[in-house]
């Protein structure tokens, strides 16, 4: 599973191996609107290429175009030129590219803060950082070293005063203190993965997502590499970390992305090396996460799939997986009380590789960042039975990792 180019960076194999180097021939530009949407709310930009931005955070469907930012990668051929900028319509889920903020390297994961002022972005290469942008003119704050090697992914703590980044390549996980401007200042804690020993293929501990449970006690971190979910709890006034528990999944599951259910004591594990997921249970009063049974992701086909991502709607009746390979989302109906998950059927994602997916803020649509293709994919999302419609075109965007709507 590992890519010639990438022979030597083993670690980063399964993030880039498939979609950064096989979708470099299908790239397609972001276009350049033929005339940027203006906000009052905002300043002239700063270290960006666009127009003015709109206001950084939106509910509902307010008139006027909403804010959608997409993470690439810089580093590989046909990819981005840092963070791609565009708007939404909320009604029809019409992309419209405005341009790019500069002067973020390989920016393919992205998180908001929650004042919704504050924009942070991995920087997955070598000498991995974590980058802070601030959103009302779009000025780059500077960027902090996560201590590791290729961040690929990060998460604002509930508080607001903590960033959480996992980084893939070294098998560790971070944390950064956040000021009131939103900026980072240095690192207060890095916790290594070195047990237990990698699962079959893996080369060492690969952490790929890094969240704050539901109830904001424990912060957990799902490894890959050693089929592992770490518990820590983190001192909010220190920002350091102490490992208090670890659930392991079948030996070369490859865990990749947990997601919560809405009532907090269930949670969703994305396996993307056996291609399955698993229901597990949450204990809010020790962090224990007890990891159920593998079930199917509704592949089909013989192409290898790899699970990427689930998400969960806003009143937990259904749960969606984007399936890479399969090219597919496989929609769940969420039962007893998010104890169960029951396989409704799959819908193409019209892209290939959809690499990472996220609701639009009110929760009709949901959009799917497709990595080999360089497209974003926009579906309605029916509130009744959970069912997708694809709302039309995908937008074409370079290396498509990420895609972050306001």
């Amino acid at each position: 599973m590992t890519s010639g180019a990438e022979a030597s960076r083993e670690g980063w194999s399964r993030r880039r191996f498939i979609g950064a180097l096989g979708g470099a021939a299908a790239v397609v530009a972001v276009p350049a609107p033929a005339s940027a949407p203006a906000d009052p709310e905002s300043a002239p930009p700063t270290g960006s290429t666009t127009a003015p931005a709109p206001s950084a955070h939106r509910t509902g469907k307010a008139a006027g175009p909403h804010p959608l930012y997409l993470g690439t990668y810089t580093s590989v051929d046909g990819g981005g030129k840092g963070i791609g900028l565009a708007t939404y319509d909320a009604a029809t889920g019409r992309i419209t590219g405005t341009g790019t903020i500069t002067g973020v390297p390989d920016p393919s994961f992205l998180a908001l803060h929650p004042d919704g002022r504050t924009l942070y972005a991995v920087d997955e290469q070598t000498a991995g950082a974590v980058t802070a942008v601030r959103l009302a003119d779009r000025k780059v704050l500077g960027a902090r070293s996560t201590g590791g090697a290729g961040p690929c992914h990060l998460s604002v703590h509930p508080s607001g005063r903590w960033l959480l980044s996992a980084n893939y390549t070294s098998g560790s996980v971070a944390v950064h203190p956040i000021d009131s401007s939103g900026a980072l200042g240095e690192r207060t804690a890095l916790a290594k993965h070195s047990a237990p020993q990698p699962g079959p293929g893996q080369d060492g501990p690969h952490a790929h997502q890094f969240v704050t449970s539901p109830d904001g006690g424990h912060v957990l971190a799902v490894d890959l590499g050693t089929d592992t979910v770490y518990t820590y709890r983190l001192d909010t006034t220190k920002g350091t970390l102490t490992e208090v528990s670890q659930a392991h999944t079948r030996a070369g599951a490859g865990p990749r992305s947990l997601t919560f259910h809405t009532g907090g004591r269930y949670a969703y594990l994305a396996n993307e090396v056996d291609d399955t997921i698993a229901v597990c249970t949450y204990d809010p009063a020790t962090g224990a996460l007890s990891i159920g049974a593998p079930q199917p992701s509704g592949s089909t086909g013989s192409t290898t799939n790899y699970p990427a991502q689930i998400l969960v709607t806003s009143n937990g009746a259904y749960a969606y997986l984007a399936n890479r390979g399969d090219n597919t989302l496989a929609r769940y109906a969420v039962e007893a009380d998010g104890a169960r998950l029951r396989l409704l059927g799959t819908v193409p994602v019209s892209g290939d590789f959809p690499r990472q997916i996220a609701f639009s803020p009110d929760g009709t649509l949901l959009f799917t960042a497709n990595q080999k293709s360089s497209t974003v994919s926009v579906f309605h999302v029916d509130a009744t039975s959970g069912e997708l419609r694809l709302t039309g075109t995908p937008f074409a965007s370079p290396v498509a990792v990420c895609a972050l709507p306001l």
